[in-house]
């Protein structure tokens, strides 16, 4: 189930592996925690990447949408600043 409101949008699209991870590093050190972080991105290899950061560094996967290319990944940031 989406989020009803977004904090920080990551527009990742058209950008390749190792390239969204390491945006979404940053956008989630600006991050307050508990923020919603909508991901957007068109390299498939995010659908594995972003789930992974997310159990790796304790934040939350909320949602996962596919359209075709398109993935829209929303994430909650955890109570650690990790990122």
């Amino acid at each position: 189930m989406k989020p009803d409101h977004v904090d920080k949008v990551l527009d990742a699209k058209g950008l390749y592996c190792p390239e969204p991870i390491m945006l979404l590093h940053e956008i989630i050190r600006e991050a307050s925690p508990g923020d919603i972080v909508l991901v957007k991105a068109t390299d498939p290899s995010t659908e594995r990447d972003i789930p992974k950061f997310c159990r790796f560094l304790g934040h939350e996967l909320v949602s996962l949408e596919r359209h075709e290319h398109e993935f829209n990944f929303w994430l909650k940031k955890g109570a650690s600043d990790t990122g």
